[in-house]
This record gives C-alpha cells, structure tokens and sequence, in this order.
C-alpha cells in the first residue's frame, strides 16, 4: 500500500512540473520573450544596370562583405540590367522569392519600378542617381516607396561644373568628353556641368536647365552645338559598348585631356596611360582608381565612399521592422549627398583609407544610430549631411 502511495505521489509531482513547465513556455511565447523560433533575416533584391564599373563593385562589397556581416539581412543581385523590361521582371522575381525591399542601381524607368513594388507590396528605395523634381512629387507619398539617398540632380551638375573648370584652368585647349550613358539623369547633368565649367554654350544655352534640355531631346551631345574657348574635338557614348575604333579615333585628335563622367577607370584606363593623356572620372575612392591615380593618367577623381550607400540601407532596414521614415510633411525621404574631390595621390588617399575594409564611414556603429523604431527623418538627414 505504501508502495502504491508514494507511486501516485511521484506522479503527482511529475504531473504538476510538466503543467508547470507548459505554462512557463506558454507565457515565454505570449510575451515574446525566448522564442524557440528565430527571426528569419530580411530579404532584400538589388537592381543594377553595371555590373563591372569600379563604384558599382565598391557598393556591391560593402553590402554584401560587410552589411550582410553585421545585419541579419540577405542580399540578392540581379545581372546587369538592360530595359525597363528586364527590371519590372528582376523586380516581380524577386517578389516571388519573398524579397521585402527593393534597392536601385537601375534607372531604365523608375517610375515603372516603383509601381511595380507598390503593386506587389514591397519596399522600394533609390540608391543611385535621384527621381526627377516631377516623378519625385508624383511618388513621394506611395506607401512602399521608402526614399532616396544621393547626389541631387544640381550636385551631379556641380560636379561635372567643378570637374571642367578644373581642366580649364589647367589650360587645355581641345578635350574629348565621355558622357556614360544618356540619357540616365544623373549622367546628363554631369555632361551639362562639364560644357558648363569649360565655358561652353550648347545651343547658345549657358544655364543648366536648358543645356539638359536639350541633351535629354538630342539624346546625346551634338557637337555642332557646343561653342566655347575650349574645343570638344570628340564626343563618346555608350554604357560601355563604346568601340576601339571610336576611341582611338578620339585619341589620334591628340585632346590635351579625356574628361568623364563616369567609368573611364573601367574602359579606358590603359589605353588613355599608354597614350599618355590625362583623364577623370565621376567614381569612388577604390584601389584600382587609386592605382590610375598613382601609377596612370588620372588626374581627376570625384567620388563618393562606397558606404555612402549605408543610409539608403538603414532606410530600408526601418522600413522591413515597421518603422517607415517619412519627413515633416509626411514624404519619402529625399537626402542629398555631395561629391570629394581628390586631384592627387595624397588626397585620394586620404578618402580612401577613411572608408576601406572593416572600418568604413557609414559602419555598424554609425548605422545604429539610424536604424531603430524610434529614428525620425531628422536622425537620418543630420548623419547624411554630417559626412
């Protein structure tokens, strides 16, 4: 009998232990703490147009090198993207693969893209280059559209402004110009800029509005209309699909410099060094442009840091946690980045190293303090303008 009692007493005691246990889990899960499930990782898709040019590398490591390190995200890149076409399909992929968000590199037809998360109910931010004044205000207010991060339209003019009147100044008389790829905007304003600092007229137009006017209607840069002090004896054109032939055309006018406004570094580097001509180029501050700085002709670098991508990031992250910045009035964020110029070796280095590796400008430490439930628009536009 005895033995009878102590057996139901220990299986009362079991009993009650695995109640108790049940209900300690039960209330574990009820407030949410000590999930046995962990959070899966944000899904993010990356667009872009290049996929070779230095800065695109640059922004591609630090994402995936040292963001993908430090956040519990995954990101997914497309191949180089050639049509509007081809990015409302990467887009409607990368929906069906359970992507929350969307990061530009592309510029075929944002207004299409940002439609096209809207309808699929996914996260979109520009990271490259900035809408137009018009599609800006038409898209500010759409729900999934989540701001841009960049230069301005005005910086990208400033920029090929400075970089021209540069060369000015150094006293050339006839240059090439290398204008990327047109009409993507941010490349057009920088090709008005440069026309601009050479003191050239396009069109018998010296303001910006009008030249971009222009070269947004010729589609490229027509050198009967450029007239000025210094001559344009060669203009080139293409995403890279630029030929042999045109360029060493272009170098047998024996130009005192090759101006660009993005992805000389990438295509003609060496050509330009073995002819011996000075170039530039609309970049960031990476080894390879640092070595045509160094050891080459590049004489030249406007940049960005290959973090300056990091709060393009951080908007998107707030978004995928619920927190959706939106400024004073109630818009998507749009935050102008500016431009460094380096025309020496010192100088490049300086920028260089100040963003290289495991210690970039917009590291975890800096991105902290603008990824939260509690960041607001002025936490984000006081760290941009602050670097």
């Amino acid at each position: 009998m005895k033995q009878r009692t102590k057996k139901l007493v220990s299986m009362l005691i079991v009993g009650t232990m695995a109640v108790s246990m049940l209900a300690g889990c039960g209330a574990k899960k009820e407030t949410g703490s000590d999930k046995s499930e962990k959070k899966e990782s944000a899904k993010i898709g990356v667009l872009v147009a290049d996929v070779s040019g230095e800065e695109a590398q640059g922004f591609r490591s630090y994402y995936e090198n040292y963001i993908a390190d430090n956040y519990d995200v995954e990101f997914s890149y497309t191949d180089a993207l050639e049509s509007a076409e081809d990015e409302k399909a990467a887009i409607e992929k990368f929906a069906s693969q359970g992507c929350q968000a969307i990061i530009s590199f592309s510029s075929s037809d944002r207004a299409q893209q940002i439609e096209t998360c809207e309808k699929y109910g996914v996260y979109y931010a520009v990271a490259s280059g900035v809408l137009d004044d018009q599609q800006y205000e038409t898209y500010k207010t759409y729900e999934h559209f989540v701001g841009q991060v960049g230069p301005s339209n005005e910086t990208e003019f400033e920029a090929g402004k400075d970089m021209g009147a540069y060369y000015k100044e150094e006293g050339v008389s006839k240059v090439a110009l290398y204008g990327a790829f047109v009409p993507n905007p941010m490349h057009v304003y920088r090709v008005a800029g440069v026309l601009s600092g050479l003191g050239c007229t396009y069109g018998g137009a010296s303001d910006m509005d009008a030249i971009v006017g222009q070269i947004f209607q010729d589609q490229t840069v027509d050198l009967s209309k450029v007239a000025g002090d210094v001559e344009v004896v060669a203009y080139l054109q293409g995403y890279g699909d630029t030929t042999t032939d045109e360029l060493n055309a272009a170098i047998q006018k024996t130009p005192d410099a090759f101006i660009s406004v993005g992805m000389a570094t990438t295509f003609f580097a060496q050509s330009l060094n073995e002819a011996g001509i000075s170039f530039s180029d609309i970049d960031s501050f990476t080894a390879t442009n640092k070595t045509a700085m160094k050891e080459g002709k590049l004489t030249y670098l406007s940049g960005k840091y290959s973090s300056s991508i990091g709060p393009v990031f951080a908007l998107v992250m707030n978004a995928i946690d619920g927190n959706v910045i939106r400024d004073e009035n109630g818009n998507a964020p749009s935050i102008s980045q500016k431009y460094l110029v380096a025309t020496d070796v010192e100088t490049f280095d300086k920028y260089y190293v100040s963003d290289n590796g495991d210690s970039p400008i917009y590291d975890k430490e800096t991105l902290d303090n603008i990824i939260g439930e509690n960041v607001t628009f002025d936490d984000v536009k006081t760290l941009v303008e602050s670097k």
